[in-house]
């Protein structure tokens, strides 16, 4: 496509990567193989180094393709900020140039002589240097000297974070060094339409990741307790203290600042121990400060407020807080990784994109809104976003600085669109991406698939399903694992995994409590927690009856409806009952078992233990059982009919018998399905749904005698309710994806 299409690779990085691997050698002998690529790393404070950091460290385990430069200046030089040029030293960085460019100030002028001040001397550092790129990253006035001193003196720039949206001065500034640099590092998909829609070089563009979710997605299995201690104090336990990190927007620095001693006051009242950071360097910052040491929260038992927290330290503290509150952008973007509650003050983020965890407080007169807003969120726990990052960014990214070439012009191309073309981001292209992992746990085979957002199967997987606990847990952790992988090829966008088993499942917890017995050692058995910790994605699990209305609900013939019931026969006989648009799980997650319904009181045993159920009658099973009777007489078999010896008889030969004019295996089926249309009326009678679904491999062959029973059978005011069979092929796999594709895309605004 042209500069200005959408186009395919920037969302799949390890496919593009493929097609840059060969243009990698030839631009290697371009630039001359024994070349190696100066990268110059300027840090202006505690925030972006975190992000610069990974970046810094995969440049150093390559030696043989980059030299490193590091530039410090802005607050990381400042002693009220805490000095924090010494974490980079102490993570074996060489300071190659320090820059003290802070002109102290508590007004809007100061940021301006700041960036005056870094103007005035860049010029010398660069000239000494000279860097082949410059990296930037993300919008503070520091950053914006600095890509300005890069482009006047035709130094590439790549910029870390571009494309991104927060609402405050930051947009304009990020969006100037945008426009001054040559190549784009972002973060998340709106962010590369963003730059895109700024009449960016599509080629120039790549979807990454956070550098910083490198670390994050793999943090919070360290130790974390003595850090806990270290800044809160040896009484405080995880998820029992608040972390509050609140700068100032500078276009409202009044407002901002009140905002901040109502946010203390909450606090205050609240009555919870909290990690207080302080400010950043923009102008009102020490107006801030000053709002603190009033309200005595330096000495105040249960607060700690601290300059600086190195950023190992930090992520774990945030990872295993009750709660986050303020107004940083690593509450809406990093902290999502750990599913921890957040509090988002204010105007300062409010473009930016966020995960469920995130509760806005866009405008507050008193600190009751607040104090509401943390009664909310303390101690809630959510599903691990993946917005901003997948944990592989730095890898894409030393692959893409490989992959330029120094010899091509540095002017700068901008691709603007069409005047004429409406030029629209393609929602079928969207919808096609947005994918789950879908798991049937059946008593044969275990079957995973990428289902997409519009129910379509990319891709699935089966395999005999082992018979021990420990094999099969292993199996489902080995398939996940390589689908996940395979969705990255195939640009599908995995958002969570839902799992469908036979029998009983408490869903909140995630917990099979006891199966079926064609499953077996598969009770009490927890399943979120392995896949959720070795994928780093939400799980979900529920009953296979249940996925199946769950199926029905978002993609087959009950969509739209507000009450229905949902039969399968299968192997066995189980259902779902969706009341009110939600589905029916029961007091004891015991609710749509329609499969033992009894139907009579001297009927044949049941799986269950009981007799006359309508699974004991029209199941596989019951089928199956019925059939090898039959055959054992030798009364299955008629013309045009045989099976094979290493063939075992089952219910389809009971049925190709029956379709053959065999009588007795007529009025078998015919029996079964007379019991199942009882069931059906029962149901009938109890929900008073407006439709019944039957689902399943003999639907088709119960359907007109399930009809004619309800004619039979029903009261006149529920014999207009019709029943259908399902048109949908893998209810339980559709179901198992629609409990993650429902719930990770719902948002309220």
């Amino acid at each position: 496509l042209d500069c200005w299409g959408y186009r395919h690779e920037p969302l799949c990085p390890e496919l593009y990567f493929k097609n840059l691997s060969k243009r990698n050698k030839q631009i290697m002998e371009k630039n001359g193989n024994n070349r190696k690529l100066r990268v110059c790393v300027a840090t202006c404070n505690r925030a972006d180094y975190s992000k610069l950091a990974p970046i810094m460290f995969g440049i150093k385990t390559e030696p043989e393709f980059f030299e490193l430069d590091v530039v410090v200046l802005g607050s990381h030089l400042i002693d009220d900020y805490g000095n924090t040029y010494r974490m980079i030293e102490q993570d074996d960085f060489d300071i190659n140039t320090r820059l003290h460019t802070i002109v102290r100030g508590e007004d809007e002028a100061a940021m301006v002589e700041s960036v005056g001040l870094a103007l005035v001397k860049l010029p010398d550092v660069l000239n000494r240097l000279k860097p082949d790129i410059m990296i930037v990253h993300g919008d503070r006035f520091d950053a914006l000297a600095l890509a300005t001193s890069a482009a006047l003196m035709n130094i590439r720039i790549l910029h870390i974070e571009g494309g991104e949206v927060s609402g405050t001065i930051d947009d304009s500034i990020r969006h100037a060094i945008t426009k001054l640099a040559h190549y784009h590092v972002c973060c998340t998909r709106s962010a590369e339409q963003h730059l895109i829609s700024m009449c960016e070089d599509h080629d120039r563009i790549l979807l990454a990741g956070c550098p910083s979710y490198d670390k994050l997605l793999s943090a919070k299995n360290k130790d974390y307790m003595s850090i806990i201690r270290m800044w809160l104090g040896d009484d405080v336990k995880s998820k029992d203290y608040i972390v509050a990190l609140q700068h100032p927007v500078t276009t409202d620095i009044k407002h901002s600042i009140k905002m901040f001693e109502l946010t203390l006051d909450a606090l205050i009242s609240f009555n919870k121990r909290t990690l207080v950071l302080f400010p950043n360097i923009d102008a009102g910052s020490k107006e801030m400060v000053r709002v603190m040491r009033k309200k005595g929260i330096e000495h105040h038992p249960n607060f700690r407020a601290v300059k600086h927290v190195p950023f190992d330290q930090f992520i774990q503290l945030v990872a295993h807080a009750g709660c986050m509150i303020g107004n940083s952008s690593c509450g809406v973007r990093e902290v999502g990784a750990f599913g921890t509650p957040v509090i988002n003050l204010g105007t300062r983020q409010i473009g930016r994109e966020t995960g469920e965890n995130v509760l806005h407080v866009r405008d507050a007169d008193t600190q009751d809104k607040i104090l509401q807003a943390l009664h909310l969120q303390f101690g809630k726990q959510y599903p691990c976003s993946k917005i901003y990052g997948d944990g592989n960014a730095v890898p894409r990214i030393l692959k893409f600085l490989k992959s330029i070439d120094l010899q091509e012009p540095l002017q700068k191309k901008f691709c603007f669109p069409p005047v004429k073309e409406n030029i629209s981001q393609d929602i079928d292209h969207i919808l096609e991406t947005l994918s789950a992992l879908a798991v049937d746990l059946g008593g044969t085979n275990l079957r995973v698939a990428i289902v997409s957002m519009k129910g379509e199967i990319v891709k699935k997987y089966t395999q005999f399903n082992p018979k021990t606990y420990e094999e099969r847990i292993n199996l489902i952790l080995q398939m996940c694992v390589e689908a996940a992988a395979e969705a990255v090829k195939l640009n599908c966008r995995i958002l969570g995994v839902g799992i469908s088993t036979g029998g009983r499942v408490n869903p909140r917890e995630g917990i099979v409590l006891h199966s079926t017995k064609l499953i077996q050692e598969w009770n009490s058995v927890d399943l979120r927690t392995p896949l959720s910790d070795t994928l780093h994605l939400p799980v979900w699990v529920d009953n296979d009856g249940n996925c199946a209305a769950l199926a029905e609900r978002k993609f087959g013939q009950g969509k739209g409806l507000e009450n229905f019931v949902t039969l399968i026969t299968g192997t066995g006989i189980g259902g779902g009952i969706i009341h009110q648009h939600e589905l029916i799980h029961g007091s004891s997650f015991c609710a749509a078992e329609l499969g033992h319904l009894v139907v009579s009181l001297d009927g044949p045993d049941c799986s269950c233990g009981s007799h006359g159920c309508i699974e004991a009658y029209a199941s596989g099973m019951a089928l199956q059982r019925e059939a090898k009777k039959l055959h054992d007489e030798d009364l299955l078999l008629v013309e045009g009919m045989s099976v094979p010896k290493d063939e075992a008889v089952g219910a389809l030969h009971l049925i190709q018998a029956a379709k053959l004019g065999n009588a007795k295996a007529q009025s078998i089926l015919r029996t079964a399905g007379t019991a199942l249309g009882l069931g059906v009326v029962n149901i009938l009678h109890t929900m008073n749904p407006s439709l019944v679904i039957l689902s399943g491999v003999l639907a088709s062959h119960y359907i007109h005698i399930v009809k004619d029973i309800i004619r039979q059978q029903a009261l006149s005011s529920v014999q207009d309710v019709d029943v259908v069979v399902s048109d949908l092929v893998d209810p339980a796999l559709l179901g198992a994806a629609s409990m993650v594709l429902d719930y990770t895309t719902r948002r309220i605004y």
